[in-house]
């Protein structure tokens, strides 16, 4: 199983979007700064996160959400807002 997960970043209001078969270890890496696209904007709380059964299925939708590129539709997403 793959999760496709959305972390905010309270301390600089910005989104990640990423997907993964094991989302602790993926999240515990993301607040480590042991991935170089996220470690400046630490902490990272998980705010939204889907299941898909398959990894094709996951990247088309991380995919789809990476498009989107903007800030209010993740917040109704995560219901932030």
């Amino acid at each position: 199983m793959y999760t496709v997960y959305l972390l905010y970043s309270k301390s600089h209001d910005s989104f990640y979007i990423g997907f993964t078969s094991d989302i602790q270890i993926r999240l515990t890496q993301h607040n480590a700064g042991l991935t170089i696209s996220t470690r400046v904007r630490r902490p990272w709380l998980l705010v939204y996160e889907e299941h898909f059964p398959s990894q094709i299925e996951a990247i088309r939708r991380e995919r789809f959400l990476k498009r989107q590129r903007n800030k209010s539709f993740y917040k109704k997403l995560a219901g932030l807002i």
